[in-house]
């Protein structure tokens, strides 16, 4: 019998991703635990995602009430409410509004209610949600956050994620955290929404949208609390670093929302909506449900430079 020769596999320098213990911290550091009155929080997770009772999102929001909503937002990072069937889009920008301006995403299509954006995907127009991102980020002010409701949705599939970029932070390797706490990087809509555009698209887009830069771990403007904030179709390249060392870094941070642990799902029904922190999450809105049809409206809330 012939003998079989192997080869062992070649030794990598680390893992891109480490395993065992996490640490999972609901809050920021010095923040007290809230006390909610009027909302009634069921967590689906530890530490992000939580639904809340208790409160019509169809009917006006009292102060208190809007302050623990406020608070609730800080405290899990992602809200979901059920059986909010008479939630119309007035009802939507009146609940962005507790936390700023609508913000208008430049490159979905313009209609209906100003501020609202609705998103329609069906086997025709395929989802290109399905990749972990914050929105906005190639923006100077990047959006606060989303209210995002289900109109018509399929009877399976069609989950959205968020991961929380404030567990990826805290759980990279101190030696990481070292190296990339002073580092800037380039964001950049072209290589995402620009394969979509012809070069005079790209032109027209490109004069109101030159490619920013943001720290790599920025403080979360409400709390301070450190945030990894890197994505995968939107942040290009870290600045000061050659292409290749640009590149092998990116991979390995972009690779930590992707951490189950750090990770809530949300399984949408009729009257489903959720709102989140787009600073301290990204989310990834996952295609397996064609060609069945999924409807949305969101609305982005105007944020605030970074730091």
């Amino acid at each position: 019998m012939d003998s079989v020769v192997t080869t062992p596999a070649p030794a990598l320098d680390k893992p891109l991703m480490h395993y065992g213990k996490r640490t999972l911290t609901r809050v920021a550091p010095g923040m007290d635990q809230p006390d909610y009155r009027h909302l009634d929080i069921s967590p689906l997770t530890p530490h992000i995602g939580a639904e809340v009772d208790g409160v019509d999102l169809s009917l006006p929001i009292g102060d208190e009430a809007a302050d623990e909503l406020r608070q609730a937002l800080l405290e899990w990072k992602v809200l979901f409410f059920r059986d909010q069937h008479g939630f119309a889009p007035d009802s939507q920008l009146a609940l962005a509004g507790l936390w700023g301006d609508p913000e208008p995403n430049p490159f979905f299509p313009k209609g209906g209610t100003v501020g609202v954006s609705r998103l329609a995907k069906d086997a025709m127009t395929i989802g290109t949600e399905n990749i972990w991102h914050s929105d906005h980020s190639f923006m100077a002010a990047p959006a606060l956050g989303s209210v995002l409701r289900a109109v018509e949705i399929p009877s399976a599939g069609g989950d959205t994620l968020w991961a929380d970029m404030a567990a990826a932070y805290d759980n990279l390797p101190q030696a990481l955290k070292d190296r990339v706490e002073d580092l800037t990087a380039v964001h950049d809509w072209v290589p995402s929404w620009g394969s979509m555009m012809t070069e005079a698209q790209v032109a027209a887009h490109r004069e109101n949208l030159p490619a920013v830069e943001h720290p790599v771990v920025v403080r979360h403007p409400a709390t301070g609390r450190r945030l990894l904030y890197v994505n995968e179709p939107f942040t290009t390249r870290i600045v000061g670093l050659s292409d290749r060392e640009s590149r092998e870094l990116l991979d390995e941070l972009v690779l930590q929302a992707r951490i189950p642990e750090y990770q809530v799902r949300f399984r949408w029904q009729p009257g489903s909506v959720a709102i989140w922190d787009n600073i301290a999450t990204q989310h990834y809105a996952i295609s397996d449900y064609f060609p069945q049809r999924r409807v949305m409206e969101r609305i982005a809330i105007a944020g605030v430079p970074l730091s």
